[in-house]
């Protein structure tokens, strides 16, 4: 098991937004579990980091037009403007005062944000984390942060995914091998 000290863990919540929130499934009970998760971490005093998605216009014209992404975000304008609703986190696990929030271009946070150097200014070196969808963010984070040696612990039923089996392979068969895997339950009851 991953040494899970609260001093150097961060609970990331990761793309659990307007927009995205209402097409996972059985979204009421995924985020009544990510809000437990949140609830847990803050008694403890970890870091509670929030990623989000959203492009301004300039980052929508930097994309090249063979970027499978970039014709996703054409079709599904929702996410141009930080501003715009389906951009927001969700009111049911919304951030707090001091809690880190950063906005990402990109499939995977590492490439697109200044999330990883705010991490290193706390010492992290244990990322917890929680997100929508398993095969999109999930699965980047967990692939780019056991390659940057962080420890890491993945809250299968606090993260979600379009296609059931895909999360289900995922979280059964991928994730062990870089992660630890364990439910909501799990975590708020472990102690470092």
């Amino acid at each position: 098991m991953t040494n899970f000290d609260p001093a150097t863990s961060a609970l990331l919540i990761m793309d659990f937004q307007n927009g995205i929130v209402g097409r996972a499934p059985d979204a009421p009970a995924l985020l009544a579990r990510t809000a437990r998760a949140i609830e847990s971490a803050r008694a403890r005093s970890m870091c509670v980091a929030y990623v989000r998605v959203a492009f301004d216009d300039a980052d929508v014209k930097s994309m090249p037009s063979r970027n499978k992404m970039a014709e996703a975000i054409a079709t599904y304008g929702d996410f141009i403007r930080s501003d715009n609703d389906a951009t927001q986190i969700h009111a049911d696990v919304a951030p707090r005062e001091g809690d880190i929030v950063v906005r990402k271009t990109r499939v995977g946070w590492f490439t697109s944000t200044d999330l990883e150097e705010q991490l290193r200014r706390r010492s992290i070196t244990t990322l917890v984390l929680a997100g929508i969808a398993t095969s999109g963010v999930v699965l980047s984070t967990v692939r780019e942060a056991a390659d940057r040696d962080y420890g890491l612990i993945v809250l299968a039923d606090a993260c979600a995914d379009f296609d059931q089996s895909v999360h289900d392979v995922l979280i059964e068969k991928v994730f062990p091998r870089q992660a630890d895997v364990i439910d909501v339950k799990t975590f708020t009851e472990r102690r470092p």
